[in-house]
């Protein structure tokens, strides 16, 4: 049950604020989750609601790096919901279901290729300790540039926040969302 009751639509809001409504209907087709909790704040609903389409469509970095960084480091928030939904999301553009099972199950990343075991464990070392090894960097660096990883390491503290968000209201997972062991 979550902590505060989450907004649903836009009898929940203030007129003036009915386009974020309109905008976050736009995006997820639903009022749910993070922005059932945001929308209790919907001047912040509306600044960050722009994140997810860049995130998911214009930022560099391609579909199966952005979604293993951003499931990796929501596997280590241990945010329920952010986790079913980006789960959700990731099998949507093909992520492989052994890379989603080996993510969950907080698995060894040495077996994996270098491009995948580097976009996981920088993720899971960014969002254990708030730092990343200066050598996996250095190889993320060389091999992306800057603006991949300005926008790599934006799109998985943005999931981060997401979590920290549906963890401190105990958000619900929505039935049928995959889920994380208990």
């Amino acid at each position: 049950m979550p902590r505060i009751p989450l907004k649903t639509g836009k009898t929940d809001v203030p007129a003036d604020y009915h386009h974020v409504v309109d905008g976050v209907m736009e995006v997820f087709g639903a009022v749910r989750g993070p922005f059932g909790v945001l929308l209790h704040s919907p001047a912040l609903a509306e600044l960050l609601l722009p994140l997810v389409p860049f995130v998911r469509e214009k930022s560099v970095v391609a579909d199966l790096p952005r979604m293993l960084a951003v499931l990796a480091a929501v596997r280590e928030r241990e945010a329920k919901y952010v986790w079913g939904a980006q789960v959700g999301y990731a099998r949507r553009v093909n992520l492989p279901e052994d890379l989603i099972d080996l993510i969950r199950a907080k698995g060894d990343t040495a077996g994996l290729p270098e491009d995948q075991r580097d976009v996981i464990d920088y993720a899971r070392q960014l969002m254990r300790t708030n730092r990343c090894d200066q050598a996996l960097f250095d190889r993320l660096n060389k091999k992306h540039g800057g603006q991949w990883m300005v926008e790599m390491t934006a799109s998985m503290n943005f999931y981060a926040f997401l979590c920290g968000m549906t963890n401190a209201f105990d958000v619900p997972v929505t039935e049928g969302l995959d889920k994380l062991p208990e």
